[in-house]
């Protein structure tokens, strides 16, 4: 039996695929060239096979993002790592005044096709300054596209989505899920299966075998996939409660109106995300939401965020902080009363 491709692993082969198919990809960031291969193994083997574009850079995210965003004004195609997400705040200011106005600044479009991949979340004890998840300082930025990693979707079409928008993007990718299995052929466990619905950005959709209309319906982040699934488990088995995830691949700009004959299928809708609350992705769908759905719904949209804190590196402290499985299925569940 052939072993199930990681995450970290889908995503390396989607890095070679764009390096070997694309003479104008790059990729670059700190610590990426062999024999290291990054700080999670993503760019493992990147160097060896393409010496000439990938290249490790300085400590100097500002610097990364800005090298990124001039070889894309210039016509290439580079992906950029961030070896935190954390760090990203440092390129802030090549994203923000830089990369995603060059798209249309200039009197005419422009094509901007570079990628910048950040490793984030917590769960790893890694502490305040390289635990967080930073999705929503990157929210509501004209010509900047946010997506999340998921075990769900193959990284090559990600990328291929991805540099085809010809605009910035950002890649979150959650650093636990970097060791889960990709899932495949429409299966998840015994219980749940999922399909893909819709060909540009396609969301996931996990549902239980033999089921009907779900109770609840969860649109969650891909971070948070294994989480959700299991408080999805246990308000099944234990709560006699079904429920069904939606994943999207894309989180801005995020459209809701191609799911709205799926979420009409529920009277309760939960967002959950890993950032504390304020100014966030899934407000900005609870928006969308309430505004498509309210006389539906039986309830307003439950959202659910991390707590506001720093990220402390203790286990026991860690996971009262940042969401976790049994949380999901406490809320929930008293929600359903």
């Amino acid at each position: 039996m052939t072993r199930r491709e990681r995450v970290a692993e889908n995503l390396n082969r989607a890095l070679h695929t764009l390096l070997d198919n694309d003479p104008s990809a790059y990729v670059i960031g700190e610590d990426i060239s062999d024999p290291y291969g990054g700080a999670f193994k993503v760019t493992k083997g990147l160097s060896d096979r393409h010496p000439g574009r990938v290249l490790s850079s300085p400590i100097s995210e500002g610097g990364i993002a800005g090298a990124g965003a001039g070889l894309a004004l210039a016509g290439s195609r580079p992906v950029v790592e961030m070896m935190f997400s954390d760090f990203a705040a440092l390129a802030f200011d090549q994203l923000l005044n830089f990369a995603s106005k060059s798209v249309s600044m200039y009197g005419r479009t422009v094509p901007m096709s570079m990628v910048v991949r950040c490793p984030t979340g917590g769960n790893r004890g890694y502490g305040p300054t390289h635990s967080q998840s930073i999705q929503k300082h990157f929210i509501g930025i004209p010509g900047l596209n946010l997506y999340e990693a998921s075990p769900f979707h193959d990284n090559v079409d990600v990328f291929t989505a991805m540099l085809g928008h010809e605009q910035p993007c950002v890649l979150f990718e959650d650093k636990v899920l970097y060791t889960r299995t990709m899932h495949t052929d429409g299966v998840v466990d015994a219980l749940f299966r999922y399909e893909l619905i819709g060909d540009d950005n396609p969301t996931a959709r996990v549902f239980p075998v033999d089921s009907g209309d779900p109770d609840w319906i969860v649109i969650a982040p891909g971070g948070l996939t294994e989480r959700v699934t299991g408080a999805m488990r246990s308000l099944l088995l234990d709560e006699e409660l079904t429920c069904e995830l939606l994943v999207p691949s894309r989180l801005y700009p995020f459209d809701v109106q191609p799911l709205l004959p799926l979420l009409s299928r529920t009277r309760r809708i939960c967002v959950v995300e890993d950032g504390a609350a304020g100014g966030t992705w899934g407000e900005m769908l609870a928006q969308q939401l309430h505004e498509h759905l309210w006389g539906r719904l039986s309830r307003p949209v439950l959202l659910l965020s991390a707590e506001a804190s720093i990220i402390p590196t203790a286990a026991h402290l860690e996971r009262e902080v940042i969401l976790q499985e049994m949380t999901i299925h406490r809320v929930i569940a008293e929600a359903s009363q």
